[in-house]
């Protein structure tokens, strides 16, 4: 889903949060104007489920790559799961934030990533938040009508909101911890 912009808007950064995975990659993008957060884009990246899973992590890189193009982000928000319960899953999951990065890295971006704890203390408040107290969150900062969708999207797009917050409320330091 892509937002047009109001003409008289000052762009003063854009931030790209991404939710990896082989399956489905969640991203969002948003601009940051003064004091407020606008979504420029959100959506999701599904590789065919048919697709050699090396294929798949191509399909992501590329499509990362036109997003990136296209917005020119300079920071990138990633989300850094803890996968413990089956490796093969963190390897793969793994190695789609690695292609993310990758993307990011050559184009110049930042890349910064924050635990799905994390994102949720970010802008709920608390790292326990349920879905529907995230997808209200990333509703009531991006001042949408609606819900975003899929979910995600919307974990994307919650993870660029706790960047842009990080941003705000730290030090340059401490956001430094983050930087990947």
């Amino acid at each position: 889903m892509t937002f047009s912009s109001n003409k008289d808007d000052v762009v003063e950064q854009i931030i790209i949060g991404i939710d990896p995975g082989t399956r489905v990659t969640g991203y969002g993008v948003i601009a940051i104007i003064g004091n407020t957060m606008k979504a420029l884009d959100y959506g999701c990246i599904r590789p065919p489920p048919d697709a050699l899973l090396s294929d798949r992590y191509l399909i992501i890189y590329e499509s990362l790559e036109e997003l990136l193009s296209l917005y020119n982000p300079i920071e990138m928000a990633i989300e850094t799961q803890f996968v413990y319960k089956n490796p093969q899953s963190a390897l793969k999951l793994g190695t789609a934030q690695g292609v993310a990065i990758i993307a990011a890295k050559k184009h110049k971006c930042r890349v910064f990533g924050y635990a799905p704890r994390a994102v949720k203390s970010g802008i709920v408040g608390t790292g326990n938040a349920s879905k529907e107290q995230l997808l209200g969150a990333c509703a009531r900062f991006l001042n949408l009508k609606e819900y975003p969708r899929p979910q995600d999207a919307a974990d994307a797009l919650a993870i660029a909101i706790c960047h842009a917050n990080s941003r705000k409320n730290a030090l340059f330091g401490k956001l430094k911890n983050n930087e990947l």
